[in-house]
């Protein structure tokens, strides 16, 4: 008798482009989805500018051939909306509840909301929603699987306990945090790192949500204090996970 063991080899992998801020573009062999996009227009949020103001040195160029728009948040610098004018309202959209009420008003035709431990599956593409920020509502977080690649994005810092032990390529998340008086940390991303090493194991963990070429102005911006750096990477010591600044606009490819 011959006995045929059958291995799974990982052919595919993911192309990832950040595009500042909360902004990703993300391709899992063919499918491409672009996440949180803040791509013309300014950044305000209510009462007014003089809150808090952001500014994009340059206009960007909205991705072509888009299969999914996936949104975290319903905020502005998440779900924005000059931004989301601009795309083709046919794409299907998935988002939190929050974020889908933002693109209902503007008009997009396939809407998919989840919350918190809720899926949306098509073919080999599995999206599983996590708990993420309240800001005040509670957002999402995401596990994407694609065939044999796999990420986990999240763009607080805020982990899900619920969420199980399990390896994960890619992990796009803060790496500092940023606080303010009385309200304390809004942004976890030196905090949860150890977390999301241990619980994910991933090979790299892309730096996200504090970059990209933009410009702050107002009496938040004034009030923020940081804690974290980018560039320190003694949280990686003793680990097998690579810590990748990423360039805006610039594609990076992991096989």
């Amino acid at each position: 008798m011959r006995i045929i063991s059958y291995i799974k080899i990982k052919t595919m992998g993911i192309k990832a482009t950040y595009y500042g801020a909360n902004g990703w573009l993300l391709e899992f062999d063919k499918i491409k989805i672009l996440i949180d996009p803040w791509l013309n227009g300014d950044l305000t949020f209510p009462p007014g500018d003089w809150l808090i103001k952001g500014e994009l040195t340059k206009k960007l160029d909205i991705p072509q051939e888009i299969n999914y728009l996936l949104l975290t948040q319903g905020q502005p610098d998440h779900s924005h909306p000059p931004t989301l004018e601009k795309i083709n309202k046919n794409i299907p959209v998935i988002g939190s509840q929050a974020a889908s009420k933002v693109v209902n008003r503007i008009g997009f035709k396939n809407v998919t909301t989840l919350k918190p431990g809720e899926y949306y599956k098509y073919k080999n593409l599995s999206i599983l929603a996590t708990s993420g920020a309240s800001v005040p509502n509670l957002e999402n977080g995401y596990i994407i699987d694609c065939n044999l690649d796999s990420l986990y994005i999240e763009p607080h810092g805020f982990l899900d306990e619920k969420i199980k032990p399990r390896d994960l390529d890619l992990v796009i998340s803060p790496v500092v945090d940023f606080s303010l008086p009385l309200a304390g940390k809004f942004i976890k991303g030196k905090s949860v790192l150890p977390e999301l090493i241990k619980l994910f194991s991933p090979s790299t963990i892309l730096a996200s949500t504090t970059g990209g070429d933009i410009k702050f102005t107002g009496l938040i911006n004034n009030l923020i204090k940081t804690d974290g750096s980018v560039e320190d990477i003694s949280l990686f010591n003793n680990t097998n996970t690579n810590l990748i600044n990423p360039i805006p606009l610039k594609q990076y490819v992991f096989e």
